[in-house]
């Protein structure tokens, strides 16, 4: 009926650009946060920040998207942000948490990455930098997230 019609160049649906890295002991960890997290914010309403996975920090534009945020709906800031990783890419998650905590955009007051291979955690702080002791508890939440993955 349309011998003339072109034909369709369908080669494009074989590029991979759908590829993500979350293997699932990384998703397994933002999980077990989320869901706790979750459980205290909306179940028992004992924090006031709710837990986002994979949400992007500024809605507004393009912006980082960290593994776990932990959002203040009163002052729309998000307060926590969290990042998972193995060893591979610590220093560079390292150093994403250390740059968003300084360049004082978004309102980030605790920032923590854990290692879910070592099993370390590294907390970054607004005004006062990497924290040496107790680096899995939050002071904003009151709260050891380590706690969450045992």
């Amino acid at each position: 009926m349309y011998t003339n019609r072109p034909t369709f160049d369908y080669s494009f649906v074989y590029e991979d650009d759908m590829s993500v890295y979350g293997p699932k002991d990384h998703q397994r960890v933002i999980s077990k946060l989320n869901t706790r997290l979750g459980m205290l914010f909306y179940v028992d309403k004992s924090i006031e920040l709710e837990p986002f996975p994979e949400t992007m920090i500024d809605e507004s534009k393009a912006s980082p998207v960290p593994d776990l945020l932990l959002y203040d709906n009163e002052t729309a800031e998000s307060r926590i942000i969290i990042e998972v990783c193995n060893q591979e890419g610590l220093k560079k998650d390292l150093k994403k948490i250390m740059q968003l905590v300084d360049e004082g955009s978004y309102g980030i007051l605790e920032a923590f990455v854990y290692n879910y291979k070592t099993h370390d955690w590294h907390q970054y702080r607004k005004d006062s930098g990497w924290q040496l002791e107790s680096q899995s508890f939050s002071d904003v939440l009151q709260l050891d997230l380590n706690e969450f993955l045992l």
